[in-house]
């Protein structure tokens, strides 16, 4: 399959792009998520034609509709950076994105708590950046991260975990969209939407037996529900949730000392002693021993590469 196409913020790959013509170089998003994605890196302020080095830029007004100005001169780019922005949004449009990284803080970039400051020089930490809050607005299920927020484990996991589904959601558009091909991404990916919503399991379930004719209806409505859904960051609880609904599939199949091992494991991961990967690694085993093809296909048991270790912290 082709690697998820991930739009980011230049000077997160090492691209010497910065107002002081330095970088800002992230070696897990440019090195080890670079290995299963295609970047395709974005910088606003040089996009809309402003130099290496330049000088610094800040927010300055209104927090939810604030100026870009140069700290020194107090020369102001908001316009030029709109224009850019504009033509900018149409052209990633066409490149079929899965989510941004955003650098964070960013007068341009920063997707939240970027500094706004009053007319007195004051700064409030309640900012988006000129072109993160364009690119939201535009394409606002697309699941987007900055770089700061990624060293979180639980939201580094959820933003992964996404940027892979909507990959698997872009396949599913871009071929022969009918109920039959939808019923069966759903299917697939049930466990993995419970864990993050119930109330969307049910509604898009709903959705998928009984929506409308239209295809192309039924998906878009879909895809709505979906990125709604992964929004929503899964929690202890909700994966416990989804760890029992598991073992209900072959518990009569489990020897008594077997079923024991698993409720000791779950109870384990429910007391935070172990991280969600202990438990997802017994049942997959339990799964292939007892041939559970259901789960078997489940994306919610692997939803990424091992490799990138993200349910070891969770």
């Amino acid at each position: 399959m082709e690697k998820i196409r991930l739009g980011v913020s230049a000077c997160l790959l090492g691209e010497k792009v910065r107002y002081d013509g330095g970088h800002k170089l992230d070696r897990f998003i440019r090195n080890t998520l670079g290995e299963y994605v295609d970047f395709v890196p974005v910088c606003p302020e040089v996009g809309c034609g402003m130099g290496i080095p330049r000088e610094a830029l800040r927010l300055v007004g209104d927090v939810d509709n604030p100026r870009l100005i140069t700290n020194k001169t107090h020369a102001d780019h908001t316009d030029q950076m709109v224009r850019w922005a504009e033509k900018r949004l149409d052209q990633l449009e066409q490149e079929d994105l899965c989510g941004f990284i955003f650098k964070s803080n960013s007068p341009s970039s920063g997707m939240a708590r970027v500094r706004v400051y009053n007319e007195k020089g004051m700064p409030v930490k309640k900012g988006v950046g000129i072109f993160a809050r364009m690119f939201m607005a535009r394409f606002p299920l697309l699941p987007v991260e900055d770089d700061g927020r990624l060293n979180d484990p639980r939201l580094r996991e959820n933003f992964i975990e996404s940027i892979f589904v909507f990959r698997h959601l872009r396949a599913l558009l871009a071929g022969e969209k009918s109920r039959g091909a939808l019923v069966a991404f759903h299917t697939r990916h049930k466990l993995l939407i419970l864990s993050h919503s119930p109330n969307h399991y049910r509604l898009m379930g709903k959705l998928v037996a009984g929506g409308p004719d239209e295809p192309e209806e039924l998906c878009a409505e879909y895809g709505k529900l979906l990125g709604e859904a992964l929004r929503l960051r899964t929690t202890r609880r909700k994966n416990v949730n989804v760890l029992q609904h598991i073992m209900g599939y072959f518990k009569k199949q489990l020897s008594p000392d077997e079923k024991q091992e698993v409720l000791e494991i779950l109870g384990l991961y429910k007391e935070g002693h172990v991280p969600l990967i202990v438990p997802i690694t017994l049942l997959n085993h339990y799964i292939r021993k007892y041939d559970q093809p259901y789960l078997k296909q489940q994306y919610y048991l692997n939803p990424h590469p091992l490799e990138l270790h993200l349910r070891n912290h969770v």
